[in-house]
This record gives structure tokens, sequence and C-alpha cells, in this order.
């Protein structure tokens, strides 16, 4: 009988060639699209593009199912726990926790968001009572949990001290890491409140469904990695892609929410945690930056040039991402860099700069998107931003008919 824990190796082989399958159909996405865009007329070009992203939509999450599927047959592998021991810890007291209070969270906003249509305001209030209760609970229990493992853990492991290092100089500067998680997401928050501070688009059932599928994509897209880092971290196929026109959709408010719900999620499809704070800031505080993307969206001495609006958004989000992984890697990290025989900010600095590849490889992916009308006007049509938030230099010119 078949046995998965023997296969490990099958599926180590495995994941190389679904990544570079995905590049390939990729490309030859591109240059059938350029072939189209040349020798085809605006309207076959404009089915093509919608077609396109429907397909490569449906092979993300097929490939990214696949790709969980292998990912949780070597982390059950006997082997693998024995050599990851600390890893497979923080899953169970740590990310299952916040996953189970995010799930709570979500089930009862979808739960609140159906009633406040449809139920008598009393009704409404008592749920409501119930799902914050529950919501409270289950921040609780995962702070507990949390709690319990880094008792357990933050004394003797070689990290919180000098423990088996020699040089003393190793120890992971805890107040520092605390300071700059706290600093990071208060700045966040207050920066997503005020450049929304004019956003009235509505979380509505239409805005919830697009931020699930655009979370579940870019978590898909995570999984095909062109290259990974020693110590955390790796290059993806535009895994940021999908979260960040969330964001350049509905403004920095709903995207930095999003943005950091998908860095809790990719804490469990990249596991590397030392420290609560270390955690935030490589997690959900790094990602949450992505929502940034859409700072330069409604600036209209740019309105008819959406691929510059996305690339300068994807500049910002990538460097604040950047900074959020800089001081974890000086704080946490810097053992590495000691070891190394490098100055612990020159080595940060150097090591996390994979952050602006990663980038590079969305905005050139964004561009491409939104050169497209057909794509312009489905997402004006989706997020109710108005069409000319949208256009592009020749569309005035065509009947709104045509775009499509």
């Amino acid at each position: 009988m078949f046995n998965l824990l023997s296969a490990t190796p099958v599926f180590d082989a495995a994941e190389p060639v679904v990544t570079w399958l995905t590049v390939g159909l990729a490309c030859a996405a591109v240059v059938a699209g350029i072939i189209l865009f040349i020798a085809a007329d605006r309207k076959v070009f404009g089915r093509y593009v919608k077609y396109a992203i429907i397909g490569a939509t449906f092979y993300a999450l097929i490939i990214g199912i696949l790709m969980v599927v292998f990912n949780l047959v070597k982390r059950t592998d006997p082997g693998y726990m024995e050599e990851n021991s600390l890893n497979a810890d923080v899953i169970g007291y740590v990310l299952v926790p916040l996953l189970i209070a995010f799930a709570v969270a979500l089930i009862c906003g979808i739960v609140l968001f159906v009633l406040s249509r449809r139920a008598d305001r009393q009704t409404f209030k008592r749920v409501a009572c119930a799902c914050v209760a529950l919501i409270v609970a289950a921040v609780v229990c995962a702070a507990a949990t949390i709690a319990v493992y880094y008792g357990a853990h933050i004394e003797g492991d070689g990290w919180y001290d000098e423990g088996e290092f020699d040089d003393g100089n190793s120890s992971v500067n805890q107040l520092a890491l605390y300071l700059s998680a706290a600093g990071l997401a208060v700045a966040a928050v207050a920066a997503a409140l005020f450049l929304g501070r004019n956003d009235k688009s509505e979380l509505d059932s239409r805005c919830i469904a697009l931020a699930g599928i655009t979370v579940a994509l870019s978590f898909a897209l995570s999984y095909i990695k062109l290259f990974e880092l020693p110590q955390g971290g790796s290059v993806t196929f535009a895994s940021l892609l999908p979260v960040m026109l969330f964001a350049y959709a509905y403004g920095p408010k709903k995207g930095v929410l999003v943005c950091f719900l998908y860095g809790v999620m990719q804490a469990m499809q990249d596991t590397y945690i030392i420290h609560p704070a270390q955690f935030l800031l490589d997690y959900p505080i790094a990602f949450a930056m992505a929502g940034f993307a859409g700072v330069f969206a409604n600036v209209k001495i740019m309105e008819k040039m959406p691929q510059l609006k996305f690339a300068l958004g994807a500049v910002v989000a990538g460097a604040l991402r950047y900074v959020a992984h800089v001081l974890s890697g000086v704080f946490a990290f810097s053992s590495s860099a000691l070891d190394a025989g490098q100055e612990v900010w020159a080595y940060s600095l150097a090591y996390n700069s994979f952050v602006f590849v990663d980038i590079l490889i969305v905005i050139a992916a964004g561009v491409l998107i939104f050169s497209s009308r057909a794509f312009n006007k489905q997402l004006a049509q989706f997020t109710g931003i108005k069409t000319k938030r949208a256009a592009l230099p020749d569309e005035e010119a065509q009947p709104a008919e045509d775009a499509q």
C-alpha cells in the first residue's frame, strides 16, 4: 500500500517541477497575449485577457492545494519532525490558535454582515454580543497558548540568552523587538486610517468575496518559490499580486487588514519563528505593508496611468515590508551576522534585499495586467470604482462597450 510518509522525497522532487511548469505557462500566456495584442483586434485581446485571468485563478488554486498537501506530508514525516521539533511546536502552540481565532472572527463577521441586512435590531444586537464574546475568547485562548509556548522555550534555547554561543553577543534584543513591532504596527494603522479617510466603499458581500479570493490566490502562489533563503524568506511567483490588487481597488484601510490576515496565514507556510515580536515583524506586520499598494490609486495627475499608480504603490509597499524584515534581522537574528563576521545592520540590509526582487516580479505582472482595458473595466465594475479611475490613455476615444 502506498505510504504517504515514505513518499516525501517524491513530493520534494515534484515541487520544483510545479514551480517551473507554472513559470513556463505564465511565459507562454504572456507571449500569446503580446501576439494577440499586435495581430488581433481589441475585442479578441480583451476576451483573451478575461479568460486568461479566470484560468490562472483556477490553476493557482489547484496548484496551491497540491502544494499545501505536499507541505503537510513533509511536516508529518517523523524524520522532518525530529529535525524541526521547534517549528512543529510553533505550529501547534502559536499558528493553529491564531488561525482558529482568525477563522472565528471571519465567520462572525460574515454572520453579522448577513444579519445586518435581514434581522431586526434586537436580534442583531444579541448575535453581535455573542460574536464579540466568541472572538474575545478565541483571542484569549490563542494568547494563552502562545504564552505557554514561549514561557517554555524563551530560556536556554541559544537565541534569547548566550546558550550554546560562546561570544555572548548573540542574544535577542527583546526590548528593541517589542518596540519595533509595536511602533510599526501603530504607524501602519495610523497611516492606513489617514490615507483611507475619504474611502467610502462598503465592506459588502462583493468586497468580502474578493478579499477571500485574493488571499487564497496569494497563499497558493506563495508555494511557487523561485528560490528560498536559508533563514526564512523567499522569492515567489508574484504571490503578493492578488492581495495588492485588492488593496489597489479598496484602499489602504481594507488593504492593510486583508494583507495582515494573509501574513498570519503565510506564517503557516514558511514557519521560521524564534520570538513573538519577531513573528509579528516577519509575518503579519511585514505582509500588512502590502496593503499600501493602492496609495496612489486616486491620484488625479496619474488618472490615465494605472500601471504607474500600481507600480509606485508596490514600491512603497515593498519598501515598508523591507523595513519590517530588516528590524527583525537586526534585533532577532544578530547571531547570523556575527557568525559570518559581518556588521549586523549591513548583514540584515543585504539579506532582506530579496524583498525587492519579489516586488519587481509583482510590478512586472501588475503592469501587464493594468495594461489591459478589459481588466480595468472588469475591476471597475466588480469593485464599484469609477471607470475613470482605471482609464487608459486611448480609452476615452472609444465607447465603453469596446473596452470589453
